[in-house]
């Protein structure tokens, strides 16, 4: 069937549609539902169960941005270079695309909650043995767990929202996994900030840990939390279907939508029947080695990695240290960004269906690339004072300004957006497969910018920022000559865009 807008569709392994925002994947099922009763008991029971889905989405931002405020001080503690300092950050996202490609299989096979209860625990064993480490190389072990746990919570949160949510409520309960994410983050930049602000430093010893290791330490408590609460929520009706435990279907859906039970469930019944699993050789051609269609999708993610915004999450505290910003504030400062963020995110998702796909994409390349630029300017002034790097006025102010509203920039288009396109400008037998191999190249990428940053900015810090200019530059051009505008259409009228293209 097709959905217009935010409730497209993506058949996947849970036969359901997901996009990323930002790094979250929001979902809907692929079939037809009616609205049901949509409000009081059953209302309110659903929010329960998506609110404790989302917490994944939380964690997800936790986990990818806590390590910001402990960067400067790892690398301290262990005597590493900016090679292995980037390899111990960058890490987590290759753990991230093993959960992620991974979570589906798990999920079909053992359901949605023990994969959502694996999860947590990886978070747990994460949080706890990245903060205890021996030496850099077990720290690195712990954050790839950790990033194995992002990937699958990246994927088996939106998809359980998707499928324990009635068409009425879908949109607004499935954006609670990209309000979780960016809160996570920010949440993340606040423990950072009050840790290191009571220690003295994030290289200070706190009851007998450093402040660093309580930074990543405290992750254990929502992980915990996630954990139990997981317990308390029922398993996906779809996967019921799947297992033929009709009845204990029909019971989840009269808990959360009511109205038609039997025809809600003979609809799921007739979808689990007819799923098609297309599989990645769906996308090859002999001409180009990958439908063109796919490549739109491979480099739209790698652009949206390639203009830096990681280097924001992961290292703005160890930036504007490295730029003469005292500890304290280089913290206070990257939480502020947050906040930017979360503004930039809300707006997105309000102008989306309004305004177009490709329009906020151009916005936000335009904006990025000046911002850039005048970072570019501003870092191209550093200098040193008393042996010490220095940022002075007015660069320190421009630098600071331009980072915040790059970021902004970042949050109402390429955030969103370029994951909303994904999952609706590829034809729908072959839309699993091709969403997978963009998001492969949006972890590669994200790897690729996260490795390099610590060498590149200790080699120029004003040339590395130039290359994430060019990017952003580069992805006004693209998207202008090659990325469809996807708003208010159907996904048929894009099989047959797309295909007619392809041939």
């Amino acid at each position: 069937m097709t959905v217009v807008g935010k409730d497209t569709i993506l058949t996947n392994h849970f036969g359901v549609t997901y996009h990323h925002c930002n790094g979250a994947l929001m979902s809907v099922p692929s079939t037809a539902e009616p609205s049901g009763s949509g409000r009081g008991a059953h209302s309110l029971r659903t929010a329960h169960f998506a609110v404790v889905a989302a917490l994944g989405g939380f964690l997800f931002g936790y986990d990818t941005a806590v390590i910001n405020g402990a960067v400067t001080a790892i690398q301290n503690e262990f005597q590493i270079g900016a090679v292995v300092t980037g390899l111990a950050v960058a890490t987590a996202l290759i753990g991230s695309a093993l959960g992620a490609w991974s979570a589906g299989t798990l999920a079909d096979r053992y359901g949605r909650l023990i994969t959502m209860r694996t999860a947590a625990v990886l978070f747990l064993l994460s949080a706890i043995g990245s903060a205890l480490p021996f030496t850099v190389w077990d720290f690195t072990f712990w954050r790839f767990v950790g990033g194995v746990a992002v990937g699958m919570a990246s994927v088996i949160a939106p998809a359980y929202i998707a499928e324990i949510s009635p068409a009425a409520n879908r949109g607004r309960l499935g954006s609670l996994q990209q309000l979780a994410i960016v809160l996570g983050i920010a949440i993340s930049q606040v423990v950072n900030w009050v840790i290191a602000d009571y220690a003295g430093g994030a290289g200070e010893s706190v009851l007998g840990l450093d402040a660093w290791q309580w930074m990543l330490a405290v992750e254990a408590f929502p992980a915990v939390l996630y954990g139990l609460l997981a317990f308390t929520i029922p398993e996906s009706p779809r996967y019921l279907v799947a297992r033929g435990r009709v009845d204990s279907a029909r019971e989840v859906l009269s808990t959360t939508e009511g109205g038609d039970v039997d025809g809600r469930l003979a609809e799921i019944q007739h979808s689990v029947a007819n799923d098609h699993r297309p599989r990645v050789r769906d996308l090859r051609t002999r001409r180009t080695g990958l439908l063109p269609i796919v490549w739109v999708g491979i480099v739209l993610s790698a652009l949206q990695q390639f203009v830096g915004i990681n280097v924001i999450f992961y290292y703005s505290s160890a930036l504007w240290q490295s730029v003469g910003i005292d500890e304290s504030d280089s913290l206070l400062l990257s939480l502020s960004t947050q906040i930017f963020n979360i503004v930039g995110t809300v707006l997105a998702l309000i102008l989306l269906d309004r305004v177009g796909r490709r329009p906020l994409l151009m916005i936000g390349s335009a904006g990025m690339a000046v911002m850039l630029a005048v970072a570019t300017y501003a870092f191209s002034h550093a200098g040193t004072v008393n042996g010490e790097p220095n940022l002075a006025d007015p660069y320190g102010p421009m630098a600071l300004i331009a980072a915040h509203v790059f970021v902004f920039f970042f949050a109402i288009s390429w955030g969103p957006v370029v994951w909303v396109l994904l999952g609706e400008m590829f034809p729908n037998r072959f839309r699993a497969p091709a969403l997978a191999v963009a998001a492969a190249a949006q972890w590669l990428g994200n790897f690729a910018i996260t490795a390099s940053f610590p060498p590149l900015s200790e080699i120029n810090l004003s040339m590395t920022y130039l290359g994430y200019t060019a990017f952003a530059a580069v992805s006004v051009w693209f998207v202008f000559k090659w990325v469809p505008e996807t708003k208010g259409r159907t996904l048929e009228d894009m099989d047959r865009t797309t295909l007619t293209r392809a041939s």
